[in-house]
């Protein structure tokens, strides 16, 4: 089983502006798609950096002197690169969205085609997974989760099917999931809804939002003046949380103004919102909801 094609591949190079002797970082190394043509533009001096905390992607690390695969969570980008003697870098890639293979193997939990175990779990040392959260978690607590992560307006109806549920049965599997819920799933949403719930779910076994905060917050102090971050986000909350840091460097509330109406930002877009051509998509389906934005130190 392979490893999706890379996302919006060459406008990634174009955005990351790659310097021969540059210090790159692929904070989602999973296949190594983006990484090996990041290392095609580097020359003998540059030096690329690879972060992945998933066993499996693990084993796709690269063999050549100027690569390093970091088997640990973007979350702590700051902290290892130290590790490695480097405090500034010149290019930062993220492609946020779950690989092709990860949805693909059945026994990851992650999509909602095979009657599997929910797991869910990036990294396959975490203790908690998506049957875990089902199962433990209190009515309100799932509702809200359903309804932030998921965007449903049915959160707590939900919430509330799995409760009842699991008081007779614990739910293990994605089938389990999907009968205990079949009234709050019209043929016609199925899919979607589905998608839905397991976005929500996947984003708390993984703290995904909090992981992309505290990523971005550390990025103005690690790029060069002339540094690029590029990041390919999935849906909207993750867009949403990219966008607002570049314009305002905040996730929630404004800015602070100067007398004149003014404010400081640590980082400036470059060009606009990014999307993948229609040749792309019909490659690779996957693609189709993919959005790239790119900043610089302002």
């Amino acid at each position: 089983m392979s490893y999706h094609n890379p996302v919006l591949l060459n406008e990634c190079i174009q955005g990351l502006n790659i310097k021969e002797n540059g210090v790159y970082v692929d904070v989602t190394f999973g296949g190594g798609g983006h990484s090996k043509e990041i290392l095609n533009q580097l020359g003998p001096d540059g030096k690329l950096f690879g972060f992945d905390q998933d066993k499996d992607a693990q084993q796709n690390s690269i063999k050549d002197n100027r690569f390093v695969l970091i088997p640990e969570n973007f979350r702590y980008i700051s902290r290892f690169l130290r590790f490695h003697q480097v405090k500034k870098v010149d290019g930062i890639l993220a492609d946020l969205g779950v690989s092709s293979f990860q949805f693909d193997s059945p026994e990851r939990g992650f999509s909602t085609r095979f009657d599997a175990e929910l797991d869910m779990r990036m990294n396959q040392s975490d203790q908690l997974s998506a049957k875990d959260i089902l199962n433990t978690y209190p009515e309100e607590q799932l509702a809200n989760l359903f309804y932030a992560y998921g965007e449903l307006r049915s959160s707590r109806g939900i919430a509330s099917a799995i409760v009842n549920a699991r008081k007779n049965q614990l739910i293990h599997s994605s089938f389990e999931l999907t009968g205990v819920l079949q009234k709050f799933l019209p043929a016609k949403r199925k899919n979607k809804i589905l998608a839905q719930i397991f976005q929500a779910l996947r984003i708390e076994v993984n703290q995904e939002m909090e992981v992309l905060k505290e990523f971005l917050n550390q990025i103005p102090d690690l790029l060069n003046p002339e540094g690029r971050l590029c990041v390919i986000s999935y849906h909207s909350l993750e867009d949403r949380l990219v966008k607002r840091f570049i314009r305002t460097g905040l996730f929630e509330g404004e800015p602070e103004r100067d007398m004149y109406g003014n404010f400081s930002v640590p980082l400036k877009k470059v060009g606009g919102l990014i999307t993948p051509s229609a040749d792309e998509i019909k490659e690779n389906n996957r693609a189709r909801s993919a959005k790239l934005r790119i900043a610089i130190p302002s």
